[in-house]
């Protein structure tokens, strides 16, 4: 099966005894991540890039069974190809772009997600989580190799933390049995059941939707279309709705939405899978099942981010159901948030109050995605008979009549967060300035001569100049801001000067490391720009 192989395969990180473990006082580390998963080793990839060093410990030694998350937005695509890892990602993956809506068995309508050309990446890629997974600890593997201070230790199961003002202390056991470690700061990525918040008694609030919905990932030769197809009230009556995806190695996720009292027991088991699986495909076409499970619609987070030396990411920090794809997807936006501003603060050349706009604008992103999320379970699992009525009579004008289809709401698919009124924004000071990439917003990506404006942005601070002269390098106090000169001539098509310039002549962009704008302008001020600069690293 399918489970096994990624088991086998994917055990990425095998237990191995740790000088740490025979010294005979704990070792201190600058940065320890509790977790192993995708957000985990992104932030420690994150980190290590930068030179800082980075312990991750994780209770098993790998990836774990079962395909989970599939769907990855072009957002995390962009952020791994900072990480340097997209490529095998994109290679492996299933591309998409377009969905279909069905009522019974009539297409309502269907969706282009990026109808729109200038792209370096298509709007999404399925891909089984264990492959996401391998390829960020294959980029680790292979910047250890160059020096990267990044270490994986598989079988070290935290067991208990004791947070003090400067630092934390940490309990783990091993095969070889226990020891103690410190770290200036604890980054937890363990998941939704978080042990680590566990332990700090730390609250996780928020909604559970009475629903439930059973996850069907089988093999088989189909010819469907590489699309993202949702029925409501499927005429093949497997369920309350349906989704249907594909992923790589022929491959298909079928959710369905099987109802809240149902008996978890029975439904999972294989003749009652394979009994939904045949009303919904058809009793003649051949299957394997390689992995299923039943999950339930929470959209929940902390309180708070971050709880002084201990800051959380992904699903310990927050949870949203599966539909829209906002669970991995928006921890990666975590990681990419965090990881600069902790890198900062570590090198000591900003203040540890940079670390509070981390909650700022994650738990603004967390927010938002809870939202989203709460609003399409509400769409797909209607509450009383007037929401169902409501909810069918929707559905069938959006078949005729364009202004109903944006009130559709099958899972609406993530994008990344616009953090808007934040405080490390600076001025917007484009007048005729495009929206989508105003202050606060994610960099938009555009043609470039050969190649594409985000790869030419980089990792750090970037100051973006659109026909406008400005220094090569601002230097404000060991913060640095490099040049990336471009013209809107560089773009035939036009798609720079749309997403840029807007109706400006010329334009000034002060771009974070996480690619996020911080400020704009028509011209080069250095005075202002400066006083940017600091503000977006919390030192004004």
């Amino acid at each position: 099966m399918l489970q096994d192989r990624y088991s086998l395969a994917f055990r990425l990180y095998p237990y191995r005894r740790s000088p740490d473990q025979d010294a005979p006082l704990p070792v201190r580390h600058p940065v320890v991540v509790m977790g192993g998963g995708p957000i985990g080793v992104a932030t420690a990839l994150d980190l290590g890039l930068q030179g800082i060093p980075v312990v991750v410990l994780d209770d098993h030694e790998g990836i774990g069974m079962g395909s989970r998350a599939i769907c990855f937005a072009k957002r995390s695509l962009e952020i791994a190809d900072r990480y340097g890892c997209a490529e095998p990602m994109l290679a492996k993956g299933v591309v998409w772009n377009l969905g279909k809506v069905f009522h019974q068995d009539r297409k309502v309508y269907e969706f282009n997600l990026l109808p729109e050309a200038g792209h370096r990446f298509p709007a999404f890629i399925n891909l089984q989580q264990p492959y996401f997974e391998k390829f960020i600890v294959d980029r680790v593997r292979a910047v250890q190799e160059q020096g990267a201070p990044i270490e994986l230790r598989g079988k070290n199961r935290v067991d208990a933390v004791t947070v003090k003002d400067d630092h934390v202390v940490l309990e783990i056991m091993t095969p070889d049995g226990p020891y103690r470690l410190e770290a200036d700061w604890l980054i937890g990525c363990d998941g939704a059941g978080s042990p680590l918040r566990g332990m700090l008694g730390l609250g996780f609030e928020g909604r559970v939707f009475r629903d439930s919905f059973l996850i069907a990932d089988i093999r088989m030769t189909a010819d469907f279309p590489t699309e993202r197809w949702f029925w409501f009230e499927p005429s093949h009556g497997s369920g309350a709705s349906t989704l249907l995806h594909r992923q790589p190695d022929d491959t298909w996720r079928v959710d369905f939405q099987i109802g809240w009292d149902v008996d978890r027991k029975e439904e999972m088991k294989e003749e009652n899978i394979r009994r939904r699986l045949d009303a919904f495909l058809g009793p003649e076409r051949p299957y394997e099942i390689v992995w299923s499970s039943i999950y339930t619609f929470q959209c929940r987070r902390m309180q708070k981010f971050r709880n002084g030396r201990v800051i959380f990411a992904g699903d310990a920090a927050h949870q949203v159901s599966p539909f829209g794809a906002r669970g991995a997807n928006s921890g990666l936006q975590d990681v990419d948030n965090l990881g600069w501003k902790l890198g900062l603060v570590i090198r000591g050349v900003a203040p540890e109050r940079l670390l509070d706009s981390y909650d700022e604008e994650r738990i603004h992103g967390a927010d938002e995605n809870i939202l989203n999320s709460t609003r399409a379970t509400d769409f797909i699992t209607p509450k009383s008979t007037i929401s169902h009525v409501f909810r069918n009579a929707v559905l069938d004008l959006a078949e005729h009549y364009a202004f109903a289809r944006p009130m559709v709401n099958s899972g609406r698919l993530s994008v990344p967060c616009t953090y808007d009124t934040m405080s490390l924004n600076g001025p917007d000071a484009l007048p005729g300035g495009p929206a989508r990439s105003r202050v606060g917003s994610p960099c938009p990506d555009a043609p470039v001569g050969e190649g594409f404006l985000l790869r030419r942005l980089g990792t750090g601070f970037a100051i973006l100049t659109i026909d406008a002269e400005a220094p090569d390098l601002i230097d404000e106090d060991g913060i640095v801001a490099r040049r990336v000169a471009v013209s809107a001539d560089a773009d035939p098509s036009g798609a720079l000067a749309a997403r840029y310039l807007g109706s400006a002549g010329s334009a000034v962009y002060l771009i974070r490391p996480d690619q996020h704008v911080a400020a704009r302008w028509d011209r080069y001020d250095e005075t202002a720009l400066r006083a940017a600069l600091r503000r977006a690293c919390a030192r004004d």
